[in-house]
């Protein structure tokens, strides 16, 4: 398969899919945000992904297997053995009587032919190119139950905690889980994975066996055996078939035995765009215009895991140039980004958000990320640094953009200093998106929204009847109906109308008033703009967020 750069583009220009000067003005993009020119390609609407495939398999004189629109069920994967499914990166995209289909994403391998025949004995077999990762996605099917290849690790009995330790981290990177529970009862232990926010029990484990999982989970984080009764925190660095994870593991004693939080560290966060977010024409250029300002503070609020941080780093990414000196400061660093320095907070040796705040000051920085603003003394040096020629960013527990405000001035920050650095406060939430390939719609009467959202909210729709969407549940999303996250948004701009306001110690609702007359867009109507184009669902927001007041 053609990987690189270079020969994709000109893959793409022989094919007249873009012209020279799509490449010169992406070329100019991806070169200052540093991403792949397809990825800009993609992003500015010039190709889509479908394209990019139909593009790379008009080049290799194959057909497109498009698995993401169209994938094979089940049993027309399990065609394949895995062995050789994963060796050559092959699935069966079709397959009838006469022969198949077999997407790959290297058709010109002549192995690949040769593994196959013995399946497809006096059958026609015909390639036909796919993506890599929609490939790699398929092989969920492979996957035997937890407690099943658990009992037969066990009966090896050989390595077992090491073995069943792999076993449940494949599982969790392979169903895309955030983290992993292991939750000790009194007899057995509960293993559940966080998918898109929610949990889910994955398997159990004999409870005879913990002790030795346990242990051997202590020493690679580096952590004391013999303590069974104080709270621990460490990371693993765990490497596999070349793929690298870093992990998080927290560490608690329960009445039925230590249980173990582990916090996987998604790498996708490199490859994040602010289309990724969920972030709105309008809400983009409010966001970079903030950000391309020399100096300034720009706060992202919400509660815990709601993807404060993601943004940030997804806004850091089209920051992060050669000429300028980044520094971050975190508790924990969860993402390394290349060009960026990174501190991480810690409490044995005095280093707090306040005092490497201090010391970041002194470095020549050209811009701060402060992980978290937690109290008067990190906010104080947080908007002096914003005021004297430094653009910080910087995360803020509120319920939503106009709190933010009222309550760093109850924490003791300066009217008039607070009201001259912060350029722009954003809130956010996290909803689950509609997996793409099982999504529904159908039309659903206003009453029938009214009686989810409540009476006030029927001035949000024009019509009598609305299309909405679900996902249908299917493999590829575990027949949840839902893929994936995505972020709603509410931005207040601090004009000079509202740089006024904010030096007479205003409340939260003198707050949002002001800032509704400017624009300004609530959490939920956002939301409820992601659920009329069929990103998430009405259930989905309510969740979240509720009707505004104003």
């Amino acid at each position: 398969m053609p990987n690189d750069e270079k020969t994709i583009r000109e893959i793409l220009l022989a094919g007249n899919y873009v012209t020279a000067d799509d490449i010169a003005k992406a070329a100019a993009v991806a070169d200052k945000t540093r991403q792949p020119i397809t990825e800009v390609l993609i992003q500015e609407g010039v190709i889509t992904k479908n394209l990019l495939g139909q593009a790379i398999a008009e080049s290799l004189k194959v057909n497109f297997a498009d698995l993401r629109s169209f994938p094979p069920d089940k049993e027309t994967v399990l065609v394949i053995p895995e062995k050789i499914a994963r060796e050559w990166h092959a699935v069966v995209f079709k397959k009838d009587d006469k022969g198949a289909v077999i997407a790959t994403d290297d058709p010109k391998q002549l192995k690949l032919a040769e593994a196959l025949k013995p399946l497809f004995k006096g059958k026609k077999v015909q390639m036909a190119y796919a993506f890599t990762e929609d490939i790699e996605e398929l092989f969920i099917h492979y996957l035997k139950a937890l407690e099943t290849r658990f009992s037969e690790i066990i009966k090896k009995e050989e390595r077992v905690a090491p073995e069943i330790i792999e076993q449940i981290i494949d599982d969790a990177t392979a169903f895309r889980a955030s983290d992993i529970h292991l939750e000790p009862q009194e007899k057995e232990v509960i293993i559940r994975f966080r998918v898109d926010g929610v949990l889910h029990e994955a398997g159990r484990i004999p409870k005879e066996y913990y002790g030795n999982i346990l242990n051997r989970i202590k020493v690679q984080t580096h952590l004391p055996i013999d303590e069974h009764f104080s709270a621990q925190d460490g990371a693993i660095r765990y490497q596999k078939d070349g793929a690298t994870i870093d992990m998080r593991v927290s560490i608690l004693p329960t009445l039925d035995g230590e249980k173990v939080v582990i916090r996987l560290l998604s790498q996708y966060i490199r490859a994040f765009t602010l289309n990724d977010l969920g972030l709105g024409e309008q809400d983009q250029i409010s966001l970079l215009k903030a950000a391309k300002k020399p100096f300034g503070m720009i706060l992202v609020v919400g509660p815990t895991g709601s993807g404060k941080t993601t943004s940030l780093y997804a806004l850091l990414k089209i920051l992060n140039r050669p000429e300028l000196n980044i520094t971050t400061i975190e508790d924990p660093v969860e993402y390394k980004v290349t060009g960026i320095n990174q501190i991480q907070v810690n409490q044995q040796t005095n280093l707090t958000f306040a005092q490497g705040l201090r010391s970041i000051a002194r470095q020549d920085p050209d811009i701060i990320l402060v992980g978290e603003i937690r109290d008067h003394e990190t906010a104080d040096i947080a908007v002096n640094a914003a005021l004297t020629g430094h653009l910080l960013l910087s995360t803020f527990h509120a319920n939503d953009a106009a709190t933010a405000i009222p309550r760093l001035l109850e924490m003791g920050t300066e009217p008039f200093l607070l009201a001259s650095t912060l350029q722009l406060v954003i809130a956010q939430r996290l909803v689950r998106r509609i997996c793409d390939r099982c999504k529904i719609s159908t039309a659903v009467p206003l009453a029938q929204i009214v009686k989810i959202l409540g009476p006030e909210t029927s001035k949000f729709f024009s019509k009598k009847t609305t299309v909405l969407y679900k996902g249908n549940g299917c493999a590829s999303c575990g027949n949840t109906g839902f893929r994936g996250r995505i972020a709603i948004f509410e931005f207040i701009n601090i004009t000079p109308e509202m740089q006024n306001l904010v030096l007479g110690h205003p409340s939260t609702p003198q707050i949002w008033k002001l800032a509704r007359t400017q624009g300004a867009r609530a959490l939920f109507e956002d939301g409820l703009e992601k659920v009329k184009n069929g990103v998430t669902t009405l259930e989905e927001l309510t969740r979240v967020s509720a009707p505004p007041e104003i």
